[in-house]
């Protein structure tokens, strides 16, 4: 098996023993990113959608450092800490996404990093 790490300057850095994205089998896996701004490390303002589209602003930094776009996306899993947020967080979501969406799963959780409402994961077909 092939395993290749990418990483770029483009999205926020790990804050924790983890990878940015593996590529593996034909997979890229993108560790869930956190609405921090690359540029400052800082966390974005505290929105829901706000929160989303830095947080899927990251993913496709990352997407694009491994030569891939949203079209490639299969799954995506968004953690949230008030489902009440959902329909703010589709809108913000399915604006990234031409044609159909993904595979999806959403779940509310109690915290997540740095105190952010929201996190996004995903798994592109290479």
């Amino acid at each position: 098996m092939s395993v290749q790490y990418i990483h770029t300057d483009n999205a926020p850095q790990a804050i924790g023993p983890y990878s940015q994205a593996v590529k593996a089998n034909g997979f890229l896996y993108i560790s869930g990113q956190i609405p921090v701004d690359p540029a400052t490390g800082s966390v974005v303002e505290a929105s829901y959608s706000i929160q989303t589209k830095q947080s899927m602003a990251n993913l496709a930094a990352i997407l694009k450092e491994a030569d891939l776009t949203f079209a490639d996306v299969v799954k995506t899993t968004i953690f949230l800490t008030d489902m009440a947020h959902f329909p703010e967080v589709n809108e913000a979501y399915a604006a990234f996404f031409e044609g159909p969406c993904p595979a999806r799963a959403c779940v509310e959780v109690s915290r997540l990093p740095k105190d952010v409402l929201v996190e996004i994961e995903l798994v592109a077909a290479c």
